[in-house]
């Protein structure tokens, strides 16, 4: 399910705008400017120093020392009177948080991997168990990120907004949307190889292009538009010579795409009116991944209902087996891992770095699934691939500049 690269929020070709709309909110979010008050605040009063992290616990015990305190390296001198500059820089010293370097080239390393990884798995429990409960696997998955969210948020580790219904009725028709997006690339995934479909879902990036012009009245530079239709000749010649083609996998992924340009279409306008919906007038993304998987839970289980696959549960061995289970868990965490390495890759970087790191992605997940699952190809049918791959690539930068 490679739609979850902003796991559970923004799909994995949204458009810049929505993505650097949600930058903007991460960042500018209350909890944030209190952090960057407060050392400004500490700084001017001589206490922090040096100190530059926001981890309210070391900050504090820096500032006891400096006001008479125990110090935080065990030295028992008085320091409200003053103390020497050589016992100060190595309080400070002690104290100082350990900083990873290029977090920039970890975080897009991390978001990557977990991206790769999710949709790898979730072929191998499609295919590979011959899974064929698609809706199933998605409500489970989404009940892991609910429970593990959940647990966060009341250890303090983040923080999420309360799910009014006011809010909920907001967030509610842009979640059908998620779910039918989450749902369809399931089934498509079921019959189509990982190398095709990350081709066809170049298809989403023109029906998002063509909304965003008739819907917002934006302006695409010809780059723009050239690369779109690289990308619709690429899909075409792709399916043309895929020796694997299925037609119902075809029609799922063809959905998949209108589902997710609307997703993107739509997410935008909805974020605007449900941060005013909230307490604090700001909706983070760990919100928006509650939201989504919350709400998700009552329509999966009608999907599951309706497309009878209580039935197949019920008689299916799979379900009798701890690997199945192991499985479609740790599928269920890399789809969470999604939502956090791309947050923090976004916060590390920018929107179209990592819009352009997303197209690059594509070409190492294609190669992968093509040996991984053993696909029957040919030279046309790779070309065309590796044609649609470099055609998002040129997309992505086309972005960047226009």
């Amino acid at each position: 399910m490679g739609s979850r690269v902003l796991p559970l929020s923004v799909p994995t070709d949204a458009p810049n705008e929505v993505n650097e709309s949600l930058l903007q909110i991460d960042l500018s979010g209350p909890s944030l400017e209190g952090e960057k008050n407060n050392l400004l605040s500490s700084e001017q009063n001589g206490v922090l120093g040096r100190v530059s992290s926001g981890l309210g616990g070391k900050r504090e015990m820096v500032s006891r020392s400096f006001h008479g305190s125990r110090p935080c390296c065990g030295d028992d001198s008085d320091l409200e009177d003053g103390v020497l500059t050589k016992k100060r820089e190595r309080i400070m010293h002690c104290c100082r948080p350990v900083k990873i370097s290029n977090q920039a080239l970890l975080s897009g390393f991390a978001y990557c991997l977990s991206s790769c990884s999710m949709i790898l798995i979730n072929k191998f429990v499609l295919s590979g168990f011959d899974f064929n409960a698609g809706i199933s696997l998605m409500l489970y998955q989404n009940f892991v990120s609910v429970v593990i969210v959940s647990f966060l948020s009341k250890i303090g580790m983040i923080s999420t907004e309360p799910l009014t219904w006011r809010l909920i009725r907001i967030w509610f028709p842009v979640n059908v949307i998620f779910v039918g997006m989450l749902s369809t690339s399931i089934f498509s995934l079921k019959f189509i190889n990982v190398a095709m479909v990350t081709v066809l879902k170049n298809v989403a990036n023109v029906m998002t292009a063509i909304g965003e012009t008739y819907l917002f009245k934006k302006h695409h530079g010809i780059k723009v538009w050239t690369a779109l239709f690289l990308m619709i000749i690429s899909a075409i010649s792709g399916g043309a010579t895929d020796l694997s083609f299925h037609a119902v996998g075809y029609s799922w992924q063809i959905l998949n795409c209108f589902l997710t340009a609307s997703y993107s279409l739509t997410l935008r306008r909805v974020m605007d009116v449900a941060k005013h919906a909230t307490k604090s007038g700001n909706l983070n993304e760990f919100s928006m991944v509650l939201l989504n998987n919350v709400l998700s839970l009552p329509l999966g289980i009608l999907l599951t209902v309706s497309f009878n696959e209580v039935d197949y549960l019920s008689k299916t061995p799979l379900l009798k087996m701890p690997i199945f289970w192991l499985v479609i868990t740790l599928s269920g965490l890399l789809g969470l891992a999604i939502s956090f390495t791309s947050m923090w890759f976004l916060h590390q970087t920018s929107a179209t770095t990592y819009s352009l790191v997303g197209s690059l992605n594509k070409i190492p997940l294609s190669v992968a699934g093509i040996l991984i699952f053993k696909v029957p190809t040919s030279l046309e049918n790779l070309l065309s691939i590796l044609f649609g791959l470099l055609a998002g690539v040129f997309f992505a930068k086309a972005k960047m500049k226009g």
